[in-house]
């Protein structure tokens, strides 16, 4: 710049001093130009104040030359300390060099825009607020500086209008905030840092309310949540916590809805510190809010779910997550089963889904890489409203939640304690909405019946009580049983009455009209077909935990309605081998099982015509295997019909599984099980048969531990002699019972003897397969 210039009212002098390199130089010419603006303000000339504003600005501030621009800096100083009260005037035209300098490569340059920048603000004060934000965004850049100086002289600055901020009561949040949501994203540690003081200033000043834009920054301080620098973090936990606090007193003023979807993200955080945060506040939202949190179940759940299973070193996490999982699950009441959810919900524009908030949040860069994406499931959602509004009523999408409960069952590397959850989330909306609920049932029942195979006991019992609560519930009652099955589906109907079979005796029932079944539904047949299926194909869960699977069964439904299905689905059973081992198996879960006491005491006196029908469609099945007949008989009372069987069984192929099952028959007499049995043994001249049968099942047993038992046993038997009845036709001493006498025998022994004759043939057809196998190797 040429010094000889006619820069008036500046002086030669003036000018030639402020573009000299020496400091003092500069500051002796910033002293003139601050005696020559009084004199203009002393007589009121605000074109010359104005003049000598742009002549610095223009011509030394925004200047070529750095010592130029140092002078300029000084200079504007200068005028805003002659001005005093009347800077307000002029403080754009005095702001904005300065902050252009902000950007200077040289870092001494930086430092004296900040001083000048203090002196202009120390005068204005509260008069610089309108300009609040372009001096933010100034000191933000600043504050991430690397000269200690200019960073020095920023924190200055910052205390300064700090200070002129919790003074005032005309700040302008409303205008802030959008600078402070671009600005709170920054990755820089001092940017941060800055961006975290600013915060606590603004919540700790009574006339700013910074709660109501609490959804414009939630998202940034948990990002920020999340840095190295433990002062930084120690901070953001401050801020968060004081927002908390003040979300505590004011919740009715709180927009909970809009941050629902940004503590679902940072829910799912890999840092230990944000995922507790935010679990904690979700915690008090869902405490606070209720039912406003209900459409956002899903992303929850989501959230919540897989923290369950975290084990002693995420201790904390768990506990909340548990309470935020309980909350949420008393959030679902009878009445979100009353109506479907596209009729309540008003006509209004569609909130975003949690993938749609999720993306978003991508797109910005506001999530981690190490955020896991949230569920896929679009949701009907809606912002928060306040209470008294009458759109304030929200109601729960189950599309949603029931896919996310769906994925975690289906989850390998899902937790034990986050499958139970799920499934006792199932079972509560099975109560709480069963109707919304049976759309669903199609999709879980497999998955459902799948679950059986996990390893943990507890899981499985979480399972049973679902699948219970499916089969028994009347909302499945309105599933219309004429309805074709799917394809690869059993058609829901129990298999029609055995050729020869007594009318109104032990013909299968339809679903309509099971035994005892006015609370059961379609489903119920269902799940006895499928839990046969897969006992079929998977024999060790048969052998490990078919009878557990089968005793809970039993206290969770009504056990004459398992065991009659279970009959009916055997007896039309084409691999026999399994029908054998399946029925093996449910004779000695109904003949030692502590849950079975009642059916068995209903099926002992056979007082009823109903059990008199339930032992004959027991009888019909149990004679895949014999041994099993047998000791149904025993347990019945049908001791004549038993001697008949076991005179049978010299027709039959032995062989050593044969001989086991008699072995273990002899084991369950001796078991207080048949007590009554024993007893009945002194009554030799009342029971005949039963000493023969037993004599019959002592001649089938080589010479074996069991047999010595079995011998013992009939040693003790009073009098053996009496054993020879008197009666014509050897008929016992004893009428039968007139409920017994529906029963016919003899049908039964031919149909015992029709299914052995099948067993026979099948083995034979697999001795000769082995055999051409064999051969043709």
């Amino acid at each position: 710049m040429n010094a000889e210039r006619d820069l008036s009212p500046l002086t030669p002098n003036i000018v030639r001093a402020l573009n000299d390199k020496m400091y003092e130089k500069r500051k002796v010419a910033a002293l003139e130009i601050e005696k020559l603006v009084r004199e203009f303000v002393a007589q009121n000339n605000a074109a010359q104040i104005k003049h000598v504003i742009q002549i610095l600005s223009q011509e030394f501030a925004l200047s070529q030359h750095p010592h130029s621009r140092k002078g300029g800096l000084i200079g504007l100083a200068a005028c805003s300390i002659a001005l005093g009260k009347d800077s307000g005037q002029y403080l754009r035209e005095l702001i904005e060099p300065v902050l252009t300098c902000f950007n200077d490569a040289d870092s001494r340059l930086r430092y004296y825009a900040c001083e000048a920048l203090y002196n202009i603000v120390k005068v204005a004060r509260g008069a610089v607020l309108p300009h609040f934000n372009v001096l933010f965004d100034g000191l933000s850049k600043l504050a991430a500086d690397p000269d200690p100086n200019v960073k020095s002289g920023s924190e200055l600055l910052d205390r300064l209008l700090k200070d002129i901020v919790t003074e005032s009561s005309k700040f302008d949040l409303i205008g802030f905030v959008p600078l402070l949501r671009e600005r709170i994203y920054s990755n820089n540690q001092y940017a941060r840092q800055f961006i975290i003081s600013w915060i606590l200033v603004l919540e700790n000043v009574p006339d700013i309310n910074l709660l109501e834009y609490l959804p414009e920054i939630l998202d940034g301080l948990f990002q920020i949540l999340g840095d190295n620098s433990k002062e930084i973090r120690k901070m953001c936990e401050v801020s968060l916590g004081e927002f908390l606090k003040e979300i505590k007193k004011m919740p009715d003023s709180v927009k909970f809805a809009e941050m629902a979807n940004i503590l679902v993200i940072h829910c799912q955080s890999s840092d230990d510190l944000i995922q507790l945060t935010a679990m904690s506040w979700m915690r008090e939202f869902l405490q606070l809010a209720g039912r406003v949190m209900l459409p956002y179940s899903s992303g929850i759940l989501t959230a919540v779910l897989p923290c369950l299973s975290y084990d002693d070193r995420k201790k904390s996490i768990k506990e909340v997550a548990n309470v935020c999982n309980l909350c949420l699950m008393k959030l679902v009441t009878p009445e979100d089963d009353e109506s479907d959810d596209t009729s309540q919900i008003p006509s209004q524009e569609e909130p975003p889904s949690y993938q749609d908030a999720t993306d978003r949040a991508m797109r910005l860069g506001h999530m981690t890489n190490t955020c896991r994406p949230l569920c896929t499931v679009r949701l009907t959602l809606r912002y928060f409203v306040a209470p008294s509004s009458p759109a304030a009523a929200v109601t729960l999408n189950l599309d949603g939640i029931v896919q996310v409960l769906d994925r975690y069952l289906h989850e390998p590397c899902t937790g034990m304690m986050t499958r139970i959850c799920v499934l006792k989330w199932l079972y509560h909306l099975y109560i709480k909405t069963p109707r919304k609920m049976f759309r669903h049932t199609d999709l879980l029942f497999p998955i459902l019946l799948k679950t059986l195979s996990d390893e943990s006991d507890e899981v499985i019992l979480k399972d049973l009580e679902v699948l219970a609560e499916i089969a028994s519930s009347p909302a499945g009652q309105s599933d219309a049983t004429n309805e074709e099955p799917a394809a690869g589906q059993t058609k829901l109907q129990v298999p029609s009455p055995a050729r020869g079979a007594l009318p109104g005796t032990c013909g299968a029932r339809g679903v309509e009209s099971s035994p005892s079944t006015p609370t059961m539904n379609s489903y119920f047949h269902r799940f006895m077909v499928n839990l046969l299926k897969r006992f079929s194909s998977e024999r060790k869960l048969l052998e490990m935990r078919g009878a557990f699977i089968i005793r809970q069964l039993c206290l969770l439904l009504n056990a004459e309605n398992i065991f009659h299905s279970m009959a009916d689905i055997l007896l039309r059973e084409e691999d026999l081998k399994f029908a054998s081992t399946m029925v093996q198996n449910l004779n000695s879960i109904l003949l030692t099982s502590s849950e079975l006491f009642q059916l068995r005491s209903q099926l002992k006196d056979l007082q009823t015509p109903e059990s008199c029908e339930l032992f004959c469609c027991l009888y019909r099945s149990w004679c895949h295997s014999p041994v099993a007949t047998v000791s149904l008989c025993f347990l019945t009372q049908n001791y004549r019909h038993a001697y008949h069987l076991i005179q049978k069984f010299g027709d039959l192929e032995v062989t050593v599984d044969f001989l086991t099952e008699v072995d273990k028959l002899v084991q369950l007499i001796e078991c207080p099980i048949f007590t009554y049995l024993r007893l009945q043994l002194l009554d030799v001249k009342s029971h005949p048969y039963l000493i023969r049968a037993l004599y019959g099942l002592l001649m089938l047993l080589p010479q074996s531990s069991a047999f010595q038992l079995l011998s013992h046993r009939l040693q003790c038997v009073p009098n053996p002699q009496l054993m020879r009845s008197g009666h014509r036709n050897d008929e016992p001493l004893s009428s039968p019972k007139s409920d017994c006498e529906r029963i016919d025998y003899a049908e039964l022994l031919q149909h015992f003897e029709r299914v052995q004759k099948k067993h026979l043939e099948v083995r034979h057809q697999r001795a000769g397969d082995i055999v051409e196998r064999r051969l043709g190797q």
